[in-house]
């Protein structure tokens, strides 16, 4: 059955918030801010937020720069998965990947779609691991962020969940790299 396993000690992360938007400021940033009050609640830290508009190259500046960062544990971004013009996140972040998760956009869409039916199918939600750094990129509603950290990341970013998580890998992630930022969760 899965769960917490109480005998095991909470690894906290340091994990940092990217918005994808042409029009937010921090002031009315809710997506960020959702996942922000989260992870901290969570016990966690938000080692950085940021907001940057819907360009690819922006994109992929940002989430270098945090992949380079040996503060930086995971990168969650919200925004820019749908399918206008200038929904450009997947297309930025996806030729980063070494490994895709596959497995997260599934389970997201099952649990979007109990919430909002076929409407789920509008989203390009998408996840894996770069430089020893897990990334998820969100859609940009407030609820879809509440949905994936409540229903999937608060317990994968746990390392007391059993049966697995994605804490426990940590150390591995770049094992063929010889990095050395995979050593940052040593549980």
């Amino acid at each position: 059955m899965p769960g917490i396993d109480e005998q095991r000690p909470f690894v906290p992360l340091k994990i940092a918030v990217l918005t994808v938007s042409d029009t937010r400021e921090l002031a009315d940033d809710k997506s960020g801010a959702t996942l922000a009050e989260r992870i901290e609640k969570a016990g966690h830290a938000v080692a950085d937020r940021a907001i940057v508009a819907d360009d690819v190259v922006r994109i992929q500046e940002r989430m270098q720069t945090w992949m380079d960062d040996p503060a930086v544990d995971v990168i969650i971004s919200t925004g820019g998965t749908g399918f206008t013009g200038r929904d450009v996140t997947p297309e930025a972040v996806e030729p980063l990947f070494e490994k895709r998760m596959d497995g997260f956009s599934t389970v997201f869409h099952l649990i979007s779609h109990a919430k909002i039916g076929s409407s789920t199918v509008q989203s390009r939600v998408t996840a894996g691991v770069a430089k020893a750094t897990f990334i998820f990129c969100l859609p940009g509603s407030p609820g879809a962020c509440r949905d994936a950290w409540d229903e999937i990341l608060v317990h994968q970013l746990d390392y007391r969940y059993r049966p697995c998580n994605f804490v426990e890998l940590m150390p591995r992630l770049d094992e063929h790299m010889r990095r050395p930022k995979a050593k940052g969760a040593t549980a």
